[in-house]
């Protein structure tokens, strides 16, 4: 690592230059290609796949998106009179004639199907608008064509009330703007001016994320060419990778200042802060990489995708945090500090900082009183998790939608006029063979609409070939409900393979509501090996760093406490819908079911992160005294501010994604300001410690034989002698005295100067410094 920031230092411009070529190629490339992302669900050999494919095989230009124009009509008229009709005619004509437009069904045609997308109240009546391929191909310019044609002074006229519905017209609500990332960005560049009182220093972590994570944004879209990739990804992307990106920089530039304030030259501190905290940077991007890349293991094509995405962007995190923050240090010099210590130290020279204030009364709180503070951060943390165990995965449909968006207003009044099933009717397609295979259908339809639950069925339409047949079910309840799920599984189970009996047909339920039941399904069925792979491999680097049992095994309860409490509050604000309209976020619905596994795997890597941080220090100490006490106060008094300080960045970041418009990153983004927050200020500034405390020198038991096969790594300082044997092992050795705080010598994090700052050195570092380096 030292010699990686040489380099970058000595060649501060060719490395800056390879980075802004980088994202400038990137950019190029991805403006060139375009975006082709994908959100397809759905999970090959599953009853509504089957559906689906044999509803394309069987119907070609059927299989494509369906979306809704709905329009009501004001109290003096009703969707038969004549002048309303002639207007919705003639723009239902013109969508018919717009490119990538498959077909248009309205109620003006004859028969009984088109009589019946008018209300019983005549007052509200819809069309289905069929493009020629699946949403997530649909040009956003084609979406926004139907959108115009619908939506004009001329058809909107006299109180005429016109609203579009699907998933295609759904990407014109898209927003274009990245709103979110300024603000996220502003608050972090705010925080990072109070910790360290220097524009210059703080603005590199800013610099360095925005340019790592613009890279990896630009790369993201270039993989959408070569496998699935969600279009959230690239939001995603670059939630996680502005948190994380920051945070690394952060602590970098904080060990970068607290070398300057020692008296070592600009090239040399930057050096030493690389070689350190650098080191535990990348260990901690490893973890979080892990953690993203276990969603691998469920073999899915729409999670693999996501999965490479979010590693992507924070191996380029921590490439730009040991590479291009380098030298930008080099370029900034001692502006790296702030004028007033600047002319602290040029007046008075390097002087030993000491661990005083908040940090340290607090460290000494938690040790004295280790079971009372445990058992009030344990009853936060379960009362925050109850709400978990009522988690309902399902379809957020577009009736979850801001009030004021037109998918809204379209989904509600067809709710209104037709009964919530409208929206999510459910497709039960059949594969015939011969006339008793087509008689066998008409039976089916029959069953169909006399099955509890289901508001109305078509009759079974058949194709040319007369070899499939098709057959439309409304459900009397809303798509995302329980009991729309409960209707699928009955269909399947129940009326399907009666109607079928004595016949050869082969009969799939497809539809929204059986796709994403079938994906949440398969998503549940692997969640238990998706876990357990996560966690284990957590615990074998945690096992391999601190050559302990317990720091593991604590990390991994302590990681599953900050999911499950997460995911209580998103469930509290999502599903159960408190706060969600106030905060523009829509209305109560379930939750996606691809959300836990990315959850899991994000909250799983970030806390990691912390854990590194905070129980390296506490190891360094261990490894110098044997002195479990000493070295769990020291370890929280020299890194909890720097923790905090680095948490609030990422919060701020985190809920600033809430403003994105899109509900699904607004899952994301206070699901992880939450698990954060609590990790940062409940579970490793307050429950570990207090842990520690209680379990004393058990905390860092090995058994022998474990300790003699395992490899030896090391994310300490490279001075620090590897394999160092604690005090408390060696033969005849006695633990060390404790004096109020210990030093922070060669720790991996540091301290943030300024309001929230911890500093970092003692008056007995330099006694004791011959004997420790």
């Amino acid at each position: 690592m030292a010699a990686i920031a040489r380099w970058c230092m000595r060649h501060r411009l060719l490395a800056v230059l390879i980075w802004l070529l980088a994202l400038g190629a990137s950019a190029a490339a991805a403006g060139t290609a375009g975006s082709a992302f994908s959100n397809d669900y759905e999970v090959p050999g599953t009853e509504s796949a089957k559906a689906h494919a044999l509803l394309r095989e069987g119907f070609p230009g059927q299989g494509g998106d369906t979306n809704t124009v709905v329009w009501r009509t004001p109290d003096q008229q009703n969707a038969r009179t004549p002048d309303v009709e002639a207007r919705m005619t003639r723009a239902l004509d013109t969508i018919a004639a717009l490119p990538g437009v498959g077909s248009v069904a309205g109620p003006y045609g004859p028969g009984p199907e088109s009589a019946a997308r008018i209300s019983p109240d005549g007052r509200t009546a819809y069309a289905v608008v069929t493009f020629d391929r699946q949403a997530d191909a649909v040009p956003r310019g084609q979406a926004q064509a139907v959108v115009d044609a619908a939506k004009n002074p001329r058809t909107e006229a006299d109180g005429l009330r016109v609203e579009l519905g699907g998933r295609a017209v759904g990407l014109t609500e898209a927003p274009t703007a990245h709103l979110a990332e300024v603000i996220g960005v502003a608050i972090a560049a705010l925080v990072l001016f109070l910790a360290f009182g220097s524009l210059a220093a703080s603005l590199l972590p800013i610099a360095t994320a925005l340019v790592s994570v613009g890279t990896a944004y630009f790369g993201i879209t270039l993989l959408g060419h070569a496998m699935p990739v969600a279009d959230f990804a690239p939001m995603l992307g670059t939630l996680v990778g502005l948190g994380v990106g920051i945070d690394y920089a952060l602590f970098i530039v904080t060990r970068h200042r607290k070398g300057l304030l020692r008296g070592l030259p600009v090239d040399e501190a930057a050096e030493s802060a690389v070689a350190t905290t650098g080191r535990a940077v990348v260990f901690a991007g490893a973890t979080v990489c892990i953690a993203l890349l276990g969603m691998l293991v469920l073999r899915l094509n729409f999670l693999n995708g996501v999965a490479i995405a979010a590693s992507v962007t924070v191996v380029l995190t921590v490439a730009a945090s040991v590479t291009l923050l380098p030298a930008l240090l080099s370029y900034i010099g001692m502006r790296a500090l702030s004028r007033r210590e600047r002319r602290r130290l040029a007046a008075e020279g390097p002087r030993p900082e000491r661990t005083t204030g908040f940090a340290a009364r607090w460290s000494a709180f938690v040790e004295r009183r280790p079971k009372l503070l445990g058992a009030v951060a344990t009853a936060v943390m379960l009362v925050l998790a109850l709400p978990t165990f009522f988690l309902h995965l399902g379809t957020s449909d577009q009736g979850n939608n801001p009030a004021g968006s037109t998918t809204r207003q379209a989904y509600d009044l067809l709710a209104q006029g037709f009964g919530p099933g409208t929206n999510g009717p459910l497709t039960v397609v059949a594969r015939l063979d011969g006339a008793g295979d087509r008689l066998a259908a008409g039976r089916l339809a029959e069953a169909l609409r006399t099955t509890e639950g289901v508001a109305s069925a078509g009759p079974a339409v058949l194709n040319r070939s007369g070899d499939t047949a098709v057959v439309s079910v409304v459900p009397d309840q809303a798509p995302q409900s329980r009991a729309t799920s409960d209707l699928v599984d009955t269909l399947r189970t129940d009326v399907i393979p009666r109607a079928a009996e004595g016949s050869s047909m082969r009969v799939h339920v497809g539809g929204v509501t059986a796709g994403y039941d079938d994906f949440a399904e398969v998503i549940v069925g692997k969640l238990p090996l998706f876990v357990g792979v996560v966690i284990s491999l957590g615990c074998v680097l945690l096992l391999l760093a601190f050559r302990s049992v317990g720091i593991p095994l604590k990390a991994a309860v302590m990681n599953v406490a900050a999911v499950a409490s997460s995911f209580g509050v998103v469930v509290a604000v999502f599903q159960w819908g408190w706060g969600s309209e106030l905060l523009g976020l829509g209305s109560a619905g379930p939750i996606e079911p691809f959300l836990p596994v990315i959850m899991v795997s994000v909250l799983f890597g970030l806390s990691m992160d912390y854990q590194v941080f905070l129980v390296s220090r506490m190891y360094e100490e261990w490894l110098e005294t044997g002195d479990n006490r000493r070295a769990v106060r020291v370890g929280l008094a020299e890194t909890s501010r720097v923790i905090n300080s680095a948490a609030v960045i990422m919060i701020s970041v985190f809920l600033a994604f809430v403003l994105s418009g899109d509900r699904i990153i607004a899952m994301f983004g206070i699901a992880l300001a939450v698990a954060v927050a609590l990790d940062a200020f409940v579970l490793r500034t307050l429950l570990v410690p207090a842990l520690m405390h209680l379990l004393g020198g058990a905390n860092w038991w090995l058994p022998g034989w474990l300790e003699r096969r395992l490899p030896r790594i090391s994310i300490e300082p490279p001075e620090r002698r590897p394999g160092a044997v604690p005090p408390a092992r060696r033969p005849g050795a006695r633990p060390a005295a404790e004096p109020a705080v210990g030093p922070v010598s060669g720790s991996v994090s540091g301290s943030v100067s300024g309001p929230v700052s911890a500093p970092a050195a003692h008056e007995d570092d330099a006694e004791r410094a011959p004997a420790t380096r």
